[in-house]
C-alpha cells in the first residue's frame, strides 16, 4: 500500500508541531517522529506493520475483501468513483490492513487502519476484516492488537458502517469470553464511530502521545455546550488524567510496551 501523507514528498518536510523545517530521511529513520518536538507523523498502515512485527516481516490477511455500493450513493462523484480514486492513490486495503506476525517472539494478529484510505472511514470493509481478525484469533488462540487512525464513521455506507460497531464488538466479546488477549492502540485522529466501539474495548488501551481522541469534535462540542473547553481537551494525556485509556506510549517504546502487555495474559 502506498503512503497518501505528505511526509514522502520532496527531501524536506515541515513539522506541523513546531513548524521546524526537517530532511526528511531524519525523520523517517526515526519512525516517523519529529526529532525536534516529538511531534508524531501520522503513519500509512503498512509502516505500522512493519513497525510493529518482528524485522519488518508479516502475512497480510483478508486482502481480497472489497467495498459495494448498497445505497448507490452520490455526493460531490458516485461512491464507486471515489473507492476507484482512493485505490488508486494508496492501494486496494481499504481503509484497514490486517497482518498476522510476530511482535517479539509473541505471535500476534494486528489491524492496521489507513487513514490516507477516505479518512480512515469506517465502512463495511473495514468492519468485515476487523471481525475476521478476532475470527481468526479465536481459531487459532491468537492476540489482537488494532491500531485506530479514523474520522469514524463512512458516511457513504448509512447505516451499514454503523452496523460496524456492533459486528467488531461481538467479535471482540467472543475473544474475552475465551480469554484472548485485545490491545487497542489509538493514534492521531481516533474519532467517531471508532472511538464508540472497538478503540476503547482494548483489555489494555494505549495511546500515542497528543493524539487527538474523541467522539465528536472538539469544536462542535464547543458550538453544542457553548463553553470553552479546558486545555488539552481530548489529547491523550488529557485522557489519561481522566481514566479513558491506560497509558500514553511514545512510538520508539510501543513495540516493546504492547509485547510486555501480552506476557501479562499468559
Amino acid at each position: 500500500m502506498k503512503s497518501g501523507t505528505s511526509i514522502r514528498e520532496g527531501l524536506w518536510i515541515k513539522c506541523e508541531a513546531c513548524k521546524e523545517i526537517l530532511y526528511h530521511k531524519e525523520v523517517t529513520n526515526n519512525a516517523l517522529v519529529c526529532p525536534r518536538c516529538d511531534h508524531h507523523f501520522r503513519m500509512s498502515a503498512e509502516e505500522r506493520l512493519t513497525l510493529l512485527f518482528d524485522e519488518g516481516r508479516y502475512k497480510t490477511l483478508f486482502r481480497s475483501i472489497r467495498s459495494l455500493d448498497p445505497l448507490q450513493f452520490v455526493d460531490t462523484k458516485p461512491y464507486p468513483d471515489r473507492l476507484k480514486t482512493y485505490t488508486k492513490r494508496v492501494g486496494p486495503g481499504d481503509a484497514l490492513v490486517v497482518g498476522q506476525g510476530e511482535i517479539e517472539g509473541e505471535p500476534a494478529v494486528i489491524a492496521a487502519m489507513e487513514y490516507a484510505f477516505m479518512g480512515g472511514s469506517m465502512g463495511s470493509v473495514v468492519g468485515e476484516k476487523l471481525t475476521r481478525a478476532a475470527e481468526r484469533c479465536l481459531a487459532r488462540k491468537l492476540p489482537l492488537v488494532s491500531v485506530a487512525c479514523s474520522g469514524g464513521a463512512r458516511m457513504q455506507e448509512g447505516v451499514l458502517s454503523l452496523m460496524q460497531m456492533a459486528k467488531i464488538s461481538a467479535g471482540l466479546a467472543r475473544m474475552r469470553e475465551k480469554g484472548l488477549p485485545y490491545i487497542s492502540v489509538l493514534t492521531d485522529p481516533t474519532t467517531g464511530g471508532v472511538t464508540a466501539s472497538f478503540a476503547m474495548l482494548g483489555d489494555i488501551n494505549i495511546a500515542e502521545p497528543q493524539a487527538l481522541i474523541g467522539f465528536a469534535g472538539p469544536r462542535v462540542i464547543e458550538q453544542t455546550i457553548r463553553q470553552k473547553l479546558p486545555e488539552g481537551f481530548q489529547r491523550s494525556e488529557f485522557l489519561l488524567e481522566h481514566g479513558m485509556i491506560d497509558m500514553v506510549v511514545h512510538r520508539r517504546d510501543l513495540k516493546a510496551t504492547i509485547a510486555r502487555c501480552l506476557t501479562y495474559f499468559h
